[in-house]
């Protein structure tokens, strides 16, 4: 199925370039006539100037068929920094009751867009910042000398020792909170300006897999910190492209496909397909492109079933400044490797059917037949074989 999809896809990309060419040639005013000759036909008189021409080298590179489809640039990922207890000493949390903390009162909140790596401010409470550490769990307890052993106390230590609070390396990362932990928490507190009590309480370091960047904040400058209320949506730092992509092409994609992104301003980045959905999924469905926000409409599920692609890029940085932006994404569904490659300009439409390229070999030039393979429409190359035609030829392109 896929091969019949590609090939008839080559043929009606054939057919449309050797229409565009031929209606280039009539526009041009003489490429074919003025080369007449070569076509095996009698040259006649121009009927306008000659086209300006150029020349290209016959390469052996590999050449890629690619499918253009719309995608959105995002970040991968989503998560809530939700409120856990706020300020005070240890056990000075709201209890259950859900009444107003002590001491729990907003006065700092992060830009949407900020990036928040370890140890930086997630926001701040009481003039006091919250920090960023690393650790895949949640903290549900405060940290202080006698608490029973855990996996929360190791990742505690981790982060401690990370961040350079145990300069002696006295901290056995263990899950036990030892007299080293307890020193290590005293320095912490200083840095901070916190009182140096060796105990952390719940709310005052909040803990997520890694850096994050900011989405859209929900909380509000001098509000009561409530456990549990939403304070900010965030993402990774990962920026990717999400496709939308129709069921039919599915077969075509693969996880490892090399594709290029066209970005709003025109640069290409190179990619690569990460996850490709299994099941189709309904727009309007309630999940929207990875770190956005889901549909907006409503719930309408008029639009047609698409299968979710994920696309990773390959140097991160040609993101920079964009956020939930659209972009093409030239997906490659073929690849020949080590094939004769030249500029899809150099074909020339035959009279007798097919293409041909003009071969210059010092002052002489003579047209070869070629058959051509697959066409890579974003870099502008075809692949082409033919009897006497060999790499390192130079063949005759139109002046750019």
């Amino acid at each position: 199925m896929a091969s019949e999809v590609s090939a008839s896809r080559r043929r009606a990309r054939a057919g449309l370039l050797a229409a565009t060419l031929v209606l280039a040639l009539v526009v041009a005013g003489g490429w074919a006539v003025t080369r007449g000759d070569l076509l095996g036909r009698p040259a006649a008189a121009p009927a306008a100037p000659a086209v300006p021409t150029g020349t290209a080298t016959v390469t052996r590179t590999d050449v890629v068929e690619r499918q253009p489809v719309g995608g959105t640039l995002g970040y991968d990922g989503s998560a809530t920094v939700v409120a856990q207890a706020a300020g005070g000493a240890v056990g000075g949390a709201s209890g259950p009751g859900g009444g107003q903390s002590q001491g729990g009162i907003l006065t700092r909140l992060p830009a949407v867009g900020a990036v928040v790596a370890r140890g930086q401010a997630l926001y701040e409470v009481d003039g006091h910042a919250v920090p960023l550490w690393y650790g895949t769990r949640p903290a549900w307890r405060s940290f202080q000398p006698g608490m029973a052993d855990g996996p929360d106390v190791r990742q505690l230590e981790a982060n401690l020792v990370a961040l350079g609070f145990d300069p002696d390396r006295a901290i056995k990362v263990d899950r036990h909170y030892s007299g080293a932990t307890r020193a290590a928490v005293k320095r912490w507190q200083r840095r901070a300006g916190r009182s140096r009590t060796g105990a952390i309480s719940l709310g005052e370091v909040v803990f997520l897999p890694g850096p994050i960047r900011v989405a859209g904040v929900t909380a509000t400058v001098g509000a009561p910190v409530q456990p549990g209320v939403p304070i900010f949506a965030a993402t990774s730092t990962r920026p990717v492209v999400t496709v939308a992509l129709n069921p039919a092409m599915q077969q075509l994609v693969r996880r490892g496909n090399r594709v290029l992104v066209v970005l709003p301003d025109g640069r290409s980045a190179p990619g690569t397909v990460t996850a490709v959905g299994r099941a189709a999924v309904v727009p309007g469905g309630g999940s929207g492109p990875a770190g956005g926000q889901g549909d907006s409409g409503g719930g309408d599920q008029s639009g047609p079933p698409t299968i979710p692609v994920t696309i990773g890029l390959v140097d991160p940085r040609a993101a920079r400044g964009l956020d939930q932006a659209p972009v093409q994404v030239a997906i490659t569904t073929e690849e020949h490797r080590g094939v004769l490659a030249v500029p899809i300009t150099a074909l020339l439409a035959r009279a007798q059917g097919g293409y041909g390229v003009v071969v210059v070999e010092g002052g002489a030039r003579r047209q070869l037949p070629v058959r051509t393979g697959l066409f890579d429409e974003t870099g502008g190359l075809v692949e082409v074989a033919g009897s006497g035609l060999a790499e390192g030829m130079t063949v005759e392109v139109p002046a750019p």
